[in-house]
């Protein structure tokens, strides 16, 4: 007899169909599982045999064939067991058939208990595309099932369990859709940070428009701490990019069954030992890299000419296209990857060049080949270059408190709707993401913008990429200053911010 069984997968972040088909034979004891799977797939047949005898079920004596469908692509991962283990079940009659627009995921122990799986959010959403109705899954995974609207998610905590709910004797309780708990978000904010002003206007103009900024000073300058406070004046996340995110962090098993969903923007902060691998995503079964964990974030790349040649130049193409495509030998996938870059850096090895202090005892040479380590094509796609300076003995005696990150975020908020409104139904989010043409359309500037654009054009030797962000950053300007139009002193504004001297353009 032979009984099909749905259940899901992935590929990359993306869910798609499994049909798994059990039949039963006559001839020698065997189990057989066939359709590209990986070694946890394999050795689900002890964690199903086990299982089937807790239940106080008798395994067949008969040889099992077990395919998983489509079988061109590999199957991996543990989702496959409860399915199998069920197929089994009604293969022999033991269970009544089960009903067409059910799915069933999940990693079974050796006494039966279902353990939770990684990507259950995407294989939910894929669910809910196919018309399954009913989708069952580990208890600890049912809260982000739910996030997937039109499914009845049930949670199951062991097989015995489901077998009396499927049987009739017992049933499951549907969990009821995750909603977040009410309470204020908590994280580092402006108000901690002492002088710094000119710093903190180039972080509100890189949050109201998308832009990636370059932070430059010596040690103790604060680099880190106000980069680390930037997602606390970035707008709040849309439920779209909330699951987008989401799905990305449920693949890489980073999401939590008490919150399941991400209620701010990811923020990632890697190491500058990463390999090119870890950043971009791959391995033999490709898996999501920083740049696809910070989409709809920022990644944070501290001590920036630290890192790994390779590492940093991966960055380029995603950071124009918001995408990355990895291919390996199991496949080709693409992930999103779509974030703000946030980098910050010393002048010098030793971290004191220009200091007031004068200790930097690092040559010119020493220092052009500290900074040359970072090179010109991806200096180019950042937006601002900002120079952080010491902070000043009065600056850290004031009384008075700094601006708050909520006082700042209002003033960012009111320019994303700006932004929001001009480029309704057009795909694009932010100022950072204009297309050639928009900037042409939403950037133009008067006679005198234009012979300050030009000068430092000629003067700084400007590319054609630098053009068009330096418009894209005197755009934001604009928007929060309120100004329908793009003038002078907002190019002059931009301008300032691509002409740090360390970077030599």
């Amino acid at each position: 007899m032979v009984t099909t069984i749905r259940s899901l997968g992935l590929t990359g972040v993306t869910g798609y169909e499994v049909t798994v088909e059990c039949a039963l034979s006559g001839g020698l004891p065997a189990f057989d599982v066939v359709g590209l799977p990986d070694a946890a797939v394999r050795e689900s047949r002890e964690r199903v045999r086990s299982a089937i005898k807790v239940c106080g079920a008798k395994f067949p004596v008969s040889r099992i064939t077990v395919n998983l469908a489509p079988a061109a692509l590999k199957k991996e991962g543990t989702v496959y067991d409860l399915p199998i283990f069920l197929g089994i079940l009604a293969a022999q009659e033991d269970i009544p058939p089960l009903p067409k627009d059910a799915a069933f995921l999940g990693e079974l122990s050796l006494t039966g208990i279902l353990r939770p799986v990684t990507g259950t959010l995407p294989m939910a959403m894929a669910a809910a595309r196919l018309g399954v109705q009913k989708l069952f899954v580990p208890a600890e995974n049912a809260a982000e099932a739910t996030l997937a609207q039109g499914l009845t998610v049930y949670p199951v905590s062991d097989a015995p369990r489901l077998l009396r709910h499927l049987r009739g004797e017992e049933a499951i309780a549907p969990e009821p859709p995750w909603q977040p708990e009410p309470g204020e978000k908590t994280g580092p904010d402006f108000a901690d940070v002492m002088g710094q002003e000119n710093v903190k206007r180039a972080m509100e103009i890189a949050a109201a428009g998308g832009h990636n900024i370059l932070l430059i000073g010596s040690p103790g300058a604060g680099k880190s701490m106000l980069a680390k406070r930037l997602p606390s004046i970035l707008p709040d996340m849309s439920r779209r990019e909330a699951l987008e995110a989401t799905e990305i962090w449920s693949v890489a098993g980073l999401t939590d069954s008490r919150r399941p969903l991400l209620s701010q923007r990811p923020f990632r902060s890697p190491h500058h030992t990463l390999s090119a691998v870890a950043m971009a995503g791959g391995g033999s079964n490709p898996r999501p890299g920083e740049i696809s964990l910070a989409h709809n974030g920022v990644l944070f790349l501290d001590e920036l000419p630290e890192f790994q040649k390779d590492a940093l130049e991966v960055l380029r193409q995603p950071m124009e296209d918001g995408q990355v495509t990895i291919t390996r030998a199991a496949g080709s996938i693409t992930l999103p990857s779509r974030f703000q870059l946030v980098c910050a850096m010393n002048p010098c090895r030793c971290g004191w060049y220009g200091h007031p202090s004068g200790r930097c005892r690092c040559t010119e040479q020493q220092v052009e080949r500290y900074v040359s380590r970072i090179s010109g094509p991806l200096l180019d796609r950042i937006d601002l270059h900002v120079q952080v300076p010491s902070v000043e003995f009065e600056a850290m005696r004031r009384r008075e408190t700094p601006e708050s990150s909520a006082v700042i975020k209002a003033r960012v908020d009111g320019a994303r709707a700006v932004q929001t409104a001009r480029f309704a139904g057009t795909g694009v989010s932010c100022n950072a993401r204009m297309t050639p043409d928009q900037v042409a359309k939403f950037c133009r500037t008067d006679s005198a913008g234009e012979r300050v654009l030009r000068s430092a054009f000629e003067r700084m030797g400007l590319t054609a990429r630098s053009h068009d962000r330096i418009l894209r950053v005197a755009r934001t300007i604009a928007d929060l200053e309120g100004a329908e139009s793009v003038s002078a002193a907002h190019i002059a504004e931009a301008v300032q911010y691509r002409s740090a001297e360390l970077l030599r353009e």
